[in-house]
C-alpha cells in the first residue's frame, strides 16, 4: 500500500500533537545525567514571527535535539520579552491597552512557533510582564539598593521626545533613538542607576573565561565598551578660587606640556567658571549645542574641533603655568572626569584645537637623536622619546617618567595612580508606563523608602489608560501613586518611573530553571544543576547591551547569594541575518518573506531545512524561492524512497548503522558499498555537528547518502541482506536528519515499523572497520594530464600499482614513441608517468 502524496501539514500536525501528548521534551534536573542548557534569545511579542526568528530558533532546536540524542538531559525553554515601548506605542495606535495587545500577540506567536515543531518545554514559558516574574527583579533591586549597587542621582540623560523616555547611552545611535529614530536631546533628571562600574575589572578580566566559547569579535566589542585605561588622576587648581579640576590621563609624562584645559559641555563646573564672565551666554549656547550632539561623532577622530573660552584659568601643578580653560566639543563627560589636560605638542586632537584657536604649545618629549621644531610641526608627536622642558625629569625615557611624575605629585597630594573605565553606570529609570514599577516610595519625612519585601510585587495597574501623547499615566493615577510610608506610616507617593526593559532580559535565563517557583526566584538545586547556559544563540546586535548587562546581573546575583556562577553563557553563537535581494528584510523595502506562508506552502520541515542548509549559521543567509522549493523536493525524494522500499517489502524495523550480525553476516558488493557510505556519513555528520554546528555540510552529506541509496537500491531489493542494508541506511538518514526535519523523519520512522519516538532515540555511532575499502580508485596521468582511472586492491603495494598502471590501454596509447623517465606513485591517489 502506498504512502500517498507527501502532505507536510498533515504529518506536522500529527507529530506536534503526539510530542505534546507524550511530553517528550519536558525535563527536570537529574544529577545522574549530564545536562545541556541550550537557549535562543527570547523574542519581543510583536505578533508575528519573521525569518530571523525562524533561523535563530531552528538553529537552537537542532542543537537541542542533537544533544538530547547524544544522551544529555536537555533544557530548551521559550518565553517572551514582553515589556517595553513597542507594545505601548502599538497600544496607543490601536486604541487598546498594552497588556491586552501583548497577551494577544503572545498567544499568536506561541501558535506560530508550535507550527515549526520546536522542542521547547512549554511548561517553563515565562512572560516578563507578569507580576510573578517582575516581583523577583523588584526584590533584586531592593537588595542591590541595600548593598549600594543601586542608587539615585540627578544626572544629564538622553531624552527622546517621541518616546517620552530616557535612553541609556548604548540606546542612542548617531544622535537618534534606537527605537523610533527620533532626535535625542539632553535633560537633567533624577534617575536610578545600577553600579555596573563596581564590576568593571571583573567584567573585563572574566572575558578570558569566554575565550574559545564566544566569537572573538564579541569579546573585543565587550572589551572596547568597558574600555580599561591605566593612568593617573591629577588635580589642577582653578586660579583665584578654591575650586579644583580633577583630570584622568594616561600620559602623565606630558604634564609639563599641558598648556590649556578642555572641559566637556556637560561638566558641572562650567556654570561656576563662567559666573561674571561677559560672554557667559555664548558659552551656555555652545554647551547646549554640543550636549545634543551624537556622542559617537563627538568622539570621532575626524570631528572638526570647536570650543569656547570660559574666561577662567587653572594652574599646571608641575610647572605653575596658567592654563586657559575651554569647553571643547570633542571632550566627553562619559569618559574619565570630563576634563582633559591639553598637551597640543603630543596629542593630535589638542594640536588641531590649539592651531585653530592660536593656543600655546610646548614640546616635552623629543625622539632620540632628534630635536622637534614647533614651527615646523604639522602634527603632534605621539611616539616614545626622552623628556625635555620638564625640569627635574629631563632626560628620562617617557615610560619611566610616567611613574616618576605621579609619585612626585602624590607626595604633594596633587596626583595618584588610577585605573579608568569607559563604562558608565547603567541608568535603569524609564518615564513610560509599560514596564516593571520601581519599588520605592517618596515620603516628605523619610525621603526615599524601599517597599518591604513582603509587599512585593508592586503591581503595574493594568486598568490604567495609556495616553495618546505617550506620556505615562502613572503620575496622574491616584490609586497607584498615593500610598503610605512603610517607615513612618505617613502619606507617601510611589515612584512612577519603571525599569528599563533590559532589566528583564538580564536574568530571564536563570528563571527558566524553576519558572513556576512561587516562594523564591529560583530553586537552588535546579539553578545549580542547569546553569550556566551551555549554548546561547542570538544576533550580533546584542553583543554589547544585553550580554554585558546579563554578565553584570549574574555577578551581582552571585554576590547576593543566589548563584555560584560568574558568567551566564558558556558558549555563544551569533547567527547571521536573513537577506533578500542582498538587503535585510523590511516592510519598507518590500522584501519580507512571511514564514507562515512558507510553512503553509512547503511545510515547517522544508522551511527549517532550507534556512539551515543555505548558509553556515554565523554567516548571512540570502533567501531564495528556488532554495526552499529544492528543500521541499529533497524531503519528497526521501518520502518516495521510503514508499518504494515499503511497496517492495524491503522496509524492516532495523535501526541505523545496524551491526553485521543483524544484517546476516559479512557483506559484499553493493551492500558493502552502501554500508561504507552509511558509516562514513555518520562520521561526517557527527563531526560537523560537533564542530560549530555546520548544518549546511551536515545536510549535504545526507543528500549524498540518499543519492547512494537511490543508485544501489535496485540491486539490493529482494534479498534479506539487501533489504536489511537498505532499511539500515534509511534509518540512518532519518535519524541524522531528524533534528533538522523532525516531522517527516518521525513519520517515516514509524512507517518502518519502529515503535519508539525517533526524538527519544540515541545518536548512532559509526564503526571504523566499516570505513575500510577493499578497492580504491587511482587517477592515471601521463606527464601530469589525466589519461584514465583504475581500481586497485586497497592493500596493493607500489610495485603492484606500477605494474597494473602500465597495462592501461589509454596510458599505453599516450606513451607510444616516448621514453619513460620516471613513474611516480602517490599512495591512494594517483600514478603519474613522466615520459619524453
Amino acid at each position: 500500500m502506498g504512502f500517498g502524496k507527501y502532505d507536510p501539514q498533515q504529518v506536522e500536525d500529527k507529530w506536534q500533537e503526539r510530542w505534546t501528548e507524550s511530553r517528550c521534551f519536558e525535563v527536570e534536573a537529574d544529577a545522574s545525567r549530564p545536562k545541556y542548557y541550550v537557549l535562543e534569545m527570547f523574542p519581543y511579542p510583536s505578533g508575528k514571527i519573521h525569518m530571523g526568528h525562524v533561523r535563530n530558533y531552528s538553529i537552537g532546536d537542532v542543537v537541542a535535539r542533537y544533544k538530547r540524542m547524544r544522551g544529555f538531559n536537555v533544557l530548551h525553554p521559550m518565553g517572551w520579552d514582553a515589556f517595553g515601548l513597542p507594545a505601548e506605542n502599538a497600544a496607543i495606535k490601536n486604541k487598546t491597552h498594552p497588556a491586552a495587545w501583548t497577551y494577544s500577540n503572545i498567544a499568536d506567536m506561541r501558535t506560530q512557533l508550535k507550527r515549526l515543531g520546536y522542542s521547547y518545554d512549554w511548561r517553563r514559558e515565562i512572560a516578563t510582564c507578569r507580576p510573578e516574574y517582575y516581583k523577583w527583579e523588584q526584590q533584586f533591586f531592593l537588595q542591590m539598593l541595600e548593598k549600594g549597587l543601586a542608587y539615585r542621582k540627578n544626572s544629564p540623560v538622553n531624552w527622546c521626545e517621541n518616546c517620552n523616555t530616557v535612553l541609556a547611552n548604548e540606546q542612542v545611535e548617531e544622535g537618534k533613538c534606537w527605537r523610533c529614530d527620533g532626535e535625542v536631546e539632553q535633560k537633567q533628571l533624577e534617575q536610578w542607576f545600577f553600579k555596573i562600574t563596581a564590576y568593571a575589572e571583573e567584567l573585563i578580566d572574566d572575558l578570558k573565561l569566554l575565550e574559545g566559547g564566544w566569537p572573538e569579535r564579541v569579546i573585543t566589542m565587550q572589551q572596547n565598551w568597558i574600555g580599561k585605561s591605566v593612568g593617573a588622576q591629577l588635580t589642577f587648581q582653578v586660579k583665584n578660587s578654591d575650586t579644583t579640576i580633577e583630570v584622568f590621563t594616561t600620559r602623565p609624562d606630558t604634564l609639563c606640556g599641558a598648556t590649556f584645559m578642555s572641559l566637556a559641555a556637560e561638566h558641572p563646573l562650567v556654570e561656576k567658571l563662567i559666573k561674571g564672565y561677559g560672554k557667559a551666554d555664548e558659552v551656555r549656547a555652545f554647551c547646549r549645542e554640543v550636549a545634543n550632539m551624537d556622542r559617537i561623532k563627538r568622539g570621532a577622530e575626524d570631528l572638526e574641533k570647536e570650543g569656547v573660552f570660559t574666561g577662567a584659568y587653572c594652574v599646571n601643578p608641575l610647572t605653575g603655568r596658567d592654563m586657559p580653560i575651554h569647553v571643547a566639543n570633542f571632550v566627553l563627560m562619559g569618559y574619565g572626569t570630563g576634563a582633559v589636560m591639553a598637551v597640543p605638542a603630543h596629542d593630535q586632537r589638542d594640536f588641531e584645537f590649539a592651531k585653530k584657536y592660536d593656543l600655546p604649545m610646548q614640546v616635552v618629549i623629543q625622539p632620540k637623536g632628534e630635536t622637534l621644531d614647533l614651527s615646523a610641526m604639522t602634527a603632534a608627536y605621539v611616539d616614545p622619546g626622552v623628556l625635555v622642558n620638564s625640569g627635574q625629569f629631563d632626560g628620562l625615557p617617557n615610560d619611566q617618567a610616567k611613574q616618576a611624575i605621579v609619585e612626585h605629585l602624590a607626595a604633594t597630594g596633587l596626583g595618584k595612580p588610577t585605573v579608568n573605565y569607559r563604562l558608565r553606570d547603567w541608568g535603569v529609570s524609564r518615564q513610560r508606563f509599560w514596564g516593571a514599577p520601581i519599588p520605592v516610595v517618596h515620603c516628605d519625612a523619610c525621603g526615599v523608602v524601599p517597599v518591604p519585601l513582603d509587599q512585593l510585587p508592586v503591581r503595574l495597574p493594568e486598568d490604567a489608560q495609556v495616553r495618546d501623547d505617550g506620556r505615562s499615566p502613572l503620575p496622574l493615577l491616584e490609586s497607584f501613586v498615593n500610598t503610605t510610608c512603610p517607615k513612618c506610616g505617613g502619606a507617601a507617593k510611589r515612584e512612577t518611573d519603571t525599569f528599563d526593559t533590559f532589566m528583564e532580559s538580564s536574568w530571564y535565563f536563570l528563571r527558566y530553571t524553576s519558572a513556576r517557583s512561587i516562594d523564591a526566584p529560583f530553586d537552588a538545586d535546579a539553578l545549580k544543576y542547569w546553569t550556566p547556559v551551555d549554548q546561547y544563540i542570538g544576533g550580533i546586535e546584542h553583543a554589547i547591551l544585553h550580554l554585558l548587562y546579563s554578565r553584570f546581573f549574574v555577578k551581582a546575583l552571585r554576590d547576593l547569594g543566589y548563584t555560584d556562577q560568574a558568567e551566564p553563557f558558556k558558549h555563544l553563537l551569533t547567527q547571521g541575518m536573513v537577506l533578500k535581494d542582498g538587503a535585510k528584510m523590511s516592510k519598507s523595502k518590500g522584501n519580507v518573506v512571511d514564514p507562515n506562508s512558507m510553512i503553509g506552502r512547503y511545510g515547517a520541515d522544508a522551511t527549517r531545512l532550507f534556512i539551515l542548509f543555505a548558509s553556515p549559521p554565523e554567516k548571512d543567509l540570502e533567501w531564495s524561492d528556488a532554495g526552499i522549493e529544492g528543500a521541499y523536493r529533497f524531503l519528497g525524494r526521501i518520502w518516495r524512497l521510503a514508499e518504494e522500499l515499503s511497496e517492495a517489502g524491503a522496509l524492516k524495523p532495523i535501526g541505523p548503522v545496524a551491526p553485521l550480525s543483524e544484517l546476516g553476516g559479512e557483506l559484499s558488493g553493493p551492500a558493502k558499498d552502501l554500508r561504507r557510505k552509511e558509516h562514513d556519513t555518520v562520521r561526517k555528520v557527527t563531526r560537523d555537528m560537533e564542530n560549530k554546528f555546520q548544518f549546511n555540510t551536515v545536510i549535504a552529506a545526507l543528500m549524498e547518502l540518499v543519492n547512494e541509496i537511490y543508485a544501489l537500491k535496485d540491486g539490493l531489493k529482494g534479498t534479506p541482506q539487501g533489504d536489511g542494508m537498505l532499511s539500515s541506511a534509511l534509518s540512518t538518514v532519518l535519524t541524522l536528519l531528524s533534528p533538522v526535519a523532525p516531522h517527516l523523519c518521525e513519520e517515516l520512522w514509524g512507517c518502518m515499523g519502529h515503535k519508539e519516538h525517533l526524538a527519544t532515540m540515541p545518536w548512532p555511532d559509526f564503526e571504523e572497520s566499516a570505513l575500510v575499502q577493499d578497492e580504491i580508485e587511482l587517477v592515471l596521468q601521463v606527464n601530469g594530464k589525466v589519461r584514465g582511472r583504475l581500481m586497485v586492491p586497497a592493500d596493493a603495494d607500489q610495485e603492484a600499482v606500477r605494474q597494473v598502471a602500465m597495462t592501461h590501454e589509454n596510458v599505453l596509447r599516450h606513451l607510444e614513441g616516448k621514453s619513460i623517465k620516471k613513474l611516480i606513485v602517490v599512495p591512494g591517489k594517483l600514478v603519474n608517468v613522466v615520459a619524453s
